[in-house]
Formats: structure tokens, sequence, C-alpha cells
């Protein structure tokens, strides 16, 4: 049975094809490093994976469809994001090397999602969950990837906002940085409950979290808040490599 809840991810896909763009255009401005253009393309699988989310509460159980959103969702919602922050964080050659892992690991995951037999006594007409795949190893690849995105996107979120503490010019840094790592928390604990039954934990918390990821990320690009003080110019050069 349908209820209210199951229709957010149709909201999440809406910010999400919203923010991708803001964040790619930013990439083309800017032509430099590759941190935007991962990050853009992780806003963007982020939405597809609500896209299938939706699509299965609007049109009911699909077999593409199921397996697309556990590829998009448990597999590449935060990796992508969270391989932008490693270009940003390490020196381009290990960021390159983690890339290339990341990658593989997720192709290869993929593959077993998408080789895996469905059983279809466990099909819910509009419900998405992992438990139907018969080859259940394949729900093993995603703690690994969840948690180099981890790592990278909410650690990477606190070192920064820890590294700006202090000064009173980077104050929006601290606090983008702060939204940032408690929006990129919020789904992987959405994550957790769909291994439970709870699906719909997750199409609150992938709501709210890219939510408070756009606010982080326009509190990092913004420049300043209210009554902060000019930002000197060793602390906005800073500013802008944080902000991409």
């Amino acid at each position: 049975m349908r209820e209210p809840i199951h229709f957010i991810p149709i909201l999440t896909t809406v910010v999400a094809l919203s923010f991708a763009p803001v964040v790619f255009r930013r990439w083309r401005e800017r032509r430099s490093g590759y941190h935007l253009l991962w990050w853009s393309l992780g806003i963007a699988l982020y939405g597809v994976g609500t896209f299938t989310e939706a699509w299965t509460t609007l049109f009911g159980w699909n077999e593409f469809v199921f397996r697309s959103w556990y590829v998009a969702g448990a597999l590449l919602g935060g990796a992508p994001l969270a391989q932008g922050t490693a270009y940003l964080l390490l020196p381009r050659r290990w960021a390159h090397a983690f890339a290339v892992a990341l990658v593989a690991a997720v192709a290869a995951g993929a593959t077993v999602v998408f080789l895996s037999p469905i059983d279809p006594a466990l099909v819910e007409p509009h419900r998405l969950t992992g438990k139907v795949m018969v080859w259940q190893q394949a729900r093993l690849f995603s703690p690994f990837i969840n948690t180099y995105a981890f790592i990278f996107l909410v650690g990477g979120a606190a070192l920064s906002a820890w590294r700006f503490r202090g000064q009173p010019e980077a104050r929006h840094r601290v606090i983008g940085n702060v939204f940032i790592a408690v929006g990129a928390l919020l789904p992987g604990i959405g994550g957790m409950a769909t291994r439970f039954g709870h699906t719909e934990v997750l199409y609150v918390m992938e709501f709210v979290g890219l939510i408070l990821i756009w606010i982080g990320y326009r509190y990092n690009v913004a420049g300043s808040v209210r009554g902060a003080p000019p930002v000197s110019a060793a602390a906005a050069g800073a500013a802008e490599a944080a902000a991409g």
C-alpha cells in the first residue's frame, strides 16, 4: 500500500536535478580540477537513484528499475561525491588511483547485481529492497564502497570544518562543511535501515540529506555569512580551494 512517505523520492529527484547543473556549471566556468566534475556526477547519480524510487512508487516494481536503483543508490549513492573530495584533499596521482579502484569495485558490484536472479516471492509492488536478489553476496559490495564514501565525504567535510575553526573570516566554511557532513551522513543511516526492511527511512534521509548538502554548498560558495568580517587574501585562497 502506498503512503505519502513513498512519494518523497519525487521531491528528492527534483532537488537533485536542480542541484547537479549548478555544480556542473561551476566546473565549466573554472575548468580546473576534477572535484567539481565528480561532485556534479555524484549529485546526478543521487537523482537517478531517487528517480527509480519515484518510478516504483508511481508505476510499480520493475526488474530493470530495481537493479538500477541498487547500483545508483547502494553502490553510487555517495561514492562519486566522496571521490570528488578525494581529488580535493589528496595528491592527484593518489586520487587517480583511488578513482580506478572505486570504478573497478562499482563495476564488479554492478555486474553481480544485474546477473543475480530475482526471488519473485519477495517482490513488493511499490517498495524496493535488496532482499529480492537471490545472490545476497551482491549486497557485500556496498559496505566497502560506502565506507570509502563515509571516510572522504563525511570525514573530508568534518576535516575542512575543523581546519577553518577559530577563523572569524571563515565561519561560513565551518557552517557549510558541518551541513555537508551531516547531510552526507543521513543517507548512510537510511541505507542501513533498508537492510532491516525500513526503506521509508531511506526516502526521508535522502531528501533531508541532499537539502543539507546543498545548503552547505551554498554557504561554502557564498564567501561570507552575515556579520562576518572581510576575508583575508590568504584565507580567501584556502576557502576558494575548499569550495572548488
